[in-house]
């Protein structure tokens, strides 16, 4: 739909944003929220593609990473007290890949530290679960 232009870039990243902001002060799931660079990342994703500059299928397509992905000035703390304050000066390869594909970045995910464990040494509330906030998530992408 972004390719054929039913949908704009703008548009579908405005929407995320606005279910995030609904939802996740009851899950908890976002460590941050990149609503102004997102929003950016969408409206270049929309010029380039309006001028047919497509880049590919996740062109213009908004996605959010677990704290463990470097992002270039964004705070990634592999939700670890031991990395609480660290800011990458360069993203990770997989940041820079998507950001070249032209994905649009909304954020970064809670998770435990490192991947693995529980909440306890985490620095951030634990995420609740979607469908029954009184259910935390589970796993390394909780």
């Amino acid at each position: 739909m972004i390719r054929s232009k039913e949908l704009s870039p703008v548009e579908l990243t405005t929407s995320f944003l606005e279910r995030i902001r609904n939802v996740d002060q009851k899950t908890q799931c976002y460590l941050e929220i990149l609503t102004e660079s997102a929003l950016e990342e969408a409206r270049q994703a929309e010029i380039e593609i309006v001028s047919g500059h497509y880049r590919g299928p996740l062109h213009g397509i908004p996605l959010a990473h677990k704290d463990l992905y470097d992002t270039q000035g964004v705070r990634t703390t592999g939700q670890s007290k031991v990395f609480e304050n660290r800011v990458p000066d360069k993203d990770c390869t997989a940041i820079s890949r998507l950001r070249a594909a032209g994905a649009i970045n909304l954020g970064k995910l809670a998770m435990y530290e490192f991947a693995m464990g529980g909440p306890e040494t985490s620095l951030a509330p634990q995420a609740r679960n979607p469908w029954n906030t009184a259910y935390m998530t589970s796993g390394s992408s909780s």
